[in-house]
């Protein structure tokens, strides 16, 4: 008889779509990204944990495990400063100078943490790739599942930046963003092809 298949928690799982589903402040598009990268991340380390023959693999899943600790506290913090940035559009203290400010300035500050969550998914995007290429054939499905969520996810986070920073021309974030969402489309491409 063999041990029973661990399986994801159903009530985690769904405790987090729910937060997902609710009306905003609550986490969204951010949080959501970081959770597939932190999910990639999850996927390389089991592969790379069950490549043996594969002399890096314990390197790449050390790897991989930060990444994932790194993205579920960005996931957080994603969902803090867009709470931030609807609670300041809100405040209709001040005149509606220092009101632009202040919604500027938690505008940059909310492109920040999705532009962190893009480098941090551009990274496990080339884990995975890496994976991909090195890993035991059986586990090379799960490494390109990695990458394709990965690389999701740095896409949906670099939209972010691109719509937090829409006002300021030529920010040097918004650049880095789509710099990300180029390497980790190149790191699926090696594992997966170019799209069709």
């Amino acid at each position: 008889m063999s041990a029973p298949v661990n399986r994801p928690g159903a009530r985690g799982l769904d405790a987090f779509l729910d937060a997902l589903e609710a009306p905003a402040p609550s986490p969204c598009g951010g949080t959501a990204a970081a959770a597939s990268a932190a999910m990639a991340a999850a996927l390389v380390t089991m592969v790379a944990r069950g490549s043996s023959d594969w002399h890096d693999a314990a390197g790449i899943a050390a790897q991989a495990k930060v990444l994932r600790t790194r993205l579920t506290a960005l996931g957080a913090d994603d969902a803090a400063v867009f709470e931030k940035v609807l609670a300041t559009a809100r405040d209709l203290s001040g005149t509606r100078a220092q009101r632009d400010f202040a919604l500027g300035g938690a505008l940059l500050k909310a492109a920040e943490v999705p532009l962190q969550i893009a480098e941090a998914g551009a990274d496990v995007a080339e884990l995975a790739a890496l994976a991909a290429a090195e890993c035991k054939a059986q586990l090379r499905p799960d490494a390109a599942a990695a990458v394709a969520l990965a690389e999701a996810a740095v896409c949906a986070a670099a939209h972010l930046v691109e719509i937090n920073l829409a006002t300021i021309p030529g920010n040097r974030n918004a650049e880095a963003a789509a710099r990300l969402s180029a390497a980790a489309a190149a790191a699926r491409a090696r594992v997966l092809g170019a799209p069709v």
